[in-house]
């Protein structure tokens, strides 16, 4: 698979003397490289020089012994291999390089360097550079100076066609905008300069990057993941695209397993119910907090101790055999499309803490609050709502919109009355609701009651269960645990599964009714949530790419530069797949 290895060490001010950084740029600008060692002889020893470069490398940076290409060295000690592990050892300590004396005759008669004239030093103006110039600017910059490597391997470079300085410039200045952002400097303040080195194995440039500005500029994880992303999307975009679009058949045939199961748990989420006494009890506690909550009920207004009371709650919930598992489905095709980028996938986090599902946790708060403020509550099910003839949808819909007008909705309540006393069951529930909530019309509990009774007696099941609600709970009407359980009952048998859910669990439900299905009513918002958060269709993912794209190339349109927790970065790798 195509693979870039993305090295970024920094020199901060005050770290780094000017003859330091002097000697970096003529390093980076005549530089030779590796290449230079002869077929005929790359298979011989290494020579004394390099072993001995080798052990003082080794000695003086004792990390260096971690990388592959001394392993290789042990392994075969050839002047190839000496050569390919004193190479990268040097640019893995490149902050330190400028301040051994003893490195400087070796890197600096290396052959390799590809010159453009008598050094191989480019930016993005295309104009002609003069090495002198260059090192007296970067010795005189006060801020941070990072000095990137990044690499390929030899057939990727070949079959890429970046095997010269010219092709490296074009993408560099391609993706200039993506690496503004990744080093946190502004467009009109980037300065970067570059060189390439023709490698035998490991075709690479070496940059130097800063800000105009000393103030500005610095380099945090995110910024390092969107500047691999941008360079494997200017490097190997048609191998991105060919990956994108088109998956062998076993993957493909996963995902449609995948997506198939996604959607059959999200279709069990939406019509079950849970028995959770852990988060009941949690929501109790919530509820007693809210109460003494000022301000916004939403997560972000509350305090630490109340958030990590809603944080629980979602974990807790979360356990449960649907969510877990279509949490982790989700989260699976997830870092596939995250490894087109990033080496090191992340660990699946809790739901509390996974930014695509944030809306759980207000849907908590809501719950909470709904048992707070003692507000009656409907559960439908989608299969239940789907089975609601249109013309009482439509007339639903109208009175709820937002932008409706109070003539417009009373018209249509007025309809929707003429259609319950008609003996429409459907209406007759829909407008039972209003009368239970008020608002649309005058709240009217002994009317909603009339209607919810007329709507069950012609075999609506949500209104039997409705029904039962209001008589277990005896806050709006006088509490009746038998005729409770009848309602229960008739609308189990009519297949409502929050029905079935109350005479399973009859002897618990009678306790403390309302708390006991805050569990269930949250599990179908998380339903909700988690359509939303659908599994990528075939395709799809491209399309969302392009669309990225797309905004990268208008962002490159209005300015031409680079941006990055001061933070170093050792080697990653961009695994495009």
């Amino acid at each position: 698979m195509p693979r870039i290895i993305f090295i970024s060490p920094h020199f901060k001010s005050g770290h780094s003397s000017a003859a330091h950084l002097s000697y970096l740029v003529h390093y980076i600008a005549t530089r030779e490289g590796v290449a230079s060692v002869a077929d005929s002889d790359r298979l011989k020893p290494a020579t004394e020089k390099q072993a001995q470069l080798i052990h003082q490398l080794v000695r003086d940076f004792p990390s260096a012994k971690k990388r592959f290409e001394y392993e290789d060295y042990l392994t075969r000690p050839t002047r190839e291999n000496a050569s390919d592990f004193i190479q990268t050892a040097l640019e893995q300590n490149l902050d330190q390089i400028g301040k051994r004396k003893n490195y400087v005759d070796y890197i600096g008669t290396r052959p390799g360097v590809s010159k453009l004239d008598t050094h191989g030093l480019f930016d993005g103006t295309g104009e002609k550079l003069v090495i002198l110039q260059v090192q007296k600017e970067i010795a005189a910059h006060s801020g941070v100076v990072w000095t990137p490597v990044i690499s390929l391997r030899r057939e990727d470079a070949h079959a890429m066609g970046f095997e010269s300085p010219e092709s490296w410039r074009a993408m560099l200045c391609s993706c200039a905008a993506e690496l503004a952002k990744g080093y946190k400097i502004k467009p009109e303040n980037l300065r970067w300069y570059a060189a390439f080195h023709d490698k035998s194995h490991h075709p690479h440039i070496h940059m130097i990057i800063y800000s105009t500005d000393p103030t500005e500029g610095f380099l945090t994880k995110q910024g390092i993941a969107q500047v691999k992303s941008a360079l494997a999307q200017s490097i190997f975009p048609e191998q991105l695209k060919e990956l994108y679009a088109a998956d062998t058949q076993r993957r493909d045939a996963l995902k449609a397993d995948a997506r198939k199961l996604y959607q059959e748990l999200i279709a069990q989420m939406a019509g079950g119910t849970v028995r959770n006494e852990r988060v009941e009890k949690l929501t109790a506690q919530l509820v007693t907090k809210l109460a003494a909550q000022k301000g916004k009920l939403q997560y972000g207004y509350l305090q630490a101790p109340v958030k990590a009371l809603v944080d629980e709650i979602v974990d807790e919930l979360a356990r449960d055999a649907h969510v877990a598992e279509a949490y982790r489905l989700w989260f699976d095709i997830r870092t596939d499309i995250i490894s087109t980028y990033q080496d090191e996938m992340p660990e699946l986090p809790p739901l509390s803490r996974q930014k695509e599902f944030k809306p759980i946790r207000n849907m908590v708060i809501a719950e909470a609050a709904t048992l707070l403020n003692h507000a009656f509550t409907f559960e439908e099910t989608p299969a239940e709502e789907q089975n609601v003839p249109e013309n009482v949808r439509k007339l639903v819909r109208i009175i709820h919109a937002h932008d409706a007008t109070w003539d417009t909705v009373r018209d249509a309540a007025a309809m929707l009355l003429r259609l319950a006393d008609e003996g429409n069951p459907d209406a007759a529930y829909a407008f039972g609701k209003l009368l239970l909530q008020g608002g649309v019309v005058q709240k009217d509990v002994s009317a909603a009651v009339h209607y919810f009774t007329e709507a069950a007696n012609g075999g609506n099941s949500c209104a039997m269960y409705t029904l039962g609600k209001l008589y277990l709970t005896g806050e709006d009407i006088p509490q009746d645990k038998a005729a409770a359980l009848d309602w229960f009952t008739r609308s189990a048998q009519q297949g409502n599964t929050h029905a079935q859910f109350y005479t399973e669990h009859w002897a618990e439900a009678v306790q403390n009714p309302s708390v006991f299905l805050s569990t269930t009513r949250l599990l179908h918002h998380m339903s909700r949530v988690f359509q939303n958060n659908t599994l990528p269709q075939p395709g799809s993912v491209g399309y969302s790419i392009d669309k990225k794209l797309r905004r990268r190339m208008k962002e490159k349109k209005i300015a031409q530069g680079h941006k990055a927790d001061d933070q170093e970065q050792q080697q990653d790798y961009i695994i495009p797949y």
